[in-house]
């Protein structure tokens, strides 16, 4: 069935998009976001573009119409998709305006933007990440027990620093293509204002919030004292010499 309203939460790593995919998938009313467009799409064995959008639309969609997804924006991966998009059947032929390709796949789109304002605790995350394998930890358990006495890079992580900030400039080159306004959350302020941050994406969905009950947060974080010494080690190493620091 088609949507009736649908939306993206376009993210960068270790922004905080999965608590909140978590969190909606457990309200039931706010679409059913995840990474479609990785793995599930691959694991597809149909050449039908029509077949594979409705598919995406039953996948991501709860009861009440609503169409959820979250995706990273990097290249090739992206313009391949929109090659897939181009060929629904409401997408125009000679349509080449990238959000309109996107927004003719997914009807009645809205566009959610999750970053983080400290790149270099982002960085450190996803490289902390990269060699625990520990993307998520459950609230109430414990850190996996990883040997990562060697495991600092200033290399990689000033390599993912990088990253991060070209895919966002990346996914903001797509909204100015589209005049998109998205509505943006802030990783530091959602894990202080978690239930407050909900409802606000909520509303933004146009769902009475009156009879939701927010569920407490499923993921705790990751963060330790060695996540504190990584990040002070690297902005150290990455401004040495400079005359005027910016931390």
């Amino acid at each position: 069935m088609k949507p009736k309203l649908s939306f993206t939460i376009w993210f960068s790593q270790r922004t905080g998009s999965t608590l909140l995919c978590k969190t909606l998938q457990a309200i039931e009313v706010a679409g059913n976001p995840g990474e479609w467009l990785y793995g599930w799409l691959k694991d597809q064995h149909s050449n039908n573009p029509e077949e594979l959008q409705i598919r995406l639309w039953e996948i991501g969609t709860t009861k009440n119409g609503i169409f959820g997804l979250k995706h990273s924006f990097h290249e090739p991966h992206f313009s391949q998709l929109l090659e897939l998009f181009r060929k629904f059947p409401d997408c125009p032929q000679e349509e080449r305006n990238r959000a309109r390709i996107w927004e003719h796949a997914f009807p009645n789109h809205r566009h959610i933007f999750m970053t983080r304002r400290n790149k270099v605790r982002l960085a450190v995350s996803w490289w902390k990440a990269i060699q625990t394998q520990e993307w998520h930890r459950l609230s109430g358990t414990s850190a996996r027990s990883v040997n990562l006495s060697k495991a600092y890079s200033f290399d990689a992580i000033h390599h993912l620093y990088q990253e991060c900030s070209m895919r966002e400039a990346g996914i903001q080159e797509f909204f100015s293509e589209g005049n998109i306004v998205p509505l943006t959350i802030v990783y530091e302020d959602f894990i202080q204002e978690y239930e407050k941050t909900v409802r606000k994406i909520l509303e933004f969905l146009e769902l009475d919030t009156t009879s939701i009950k927010i569920p407490s947060p499923s993921l705790t974080q990751t963060a330790d004292d060695l996540s504190e010494e990584w990040v002070q080690r690297f902005r150290e190493e990455f401004q040495s010499g400079w005359e005027n620091r910016g931390w």
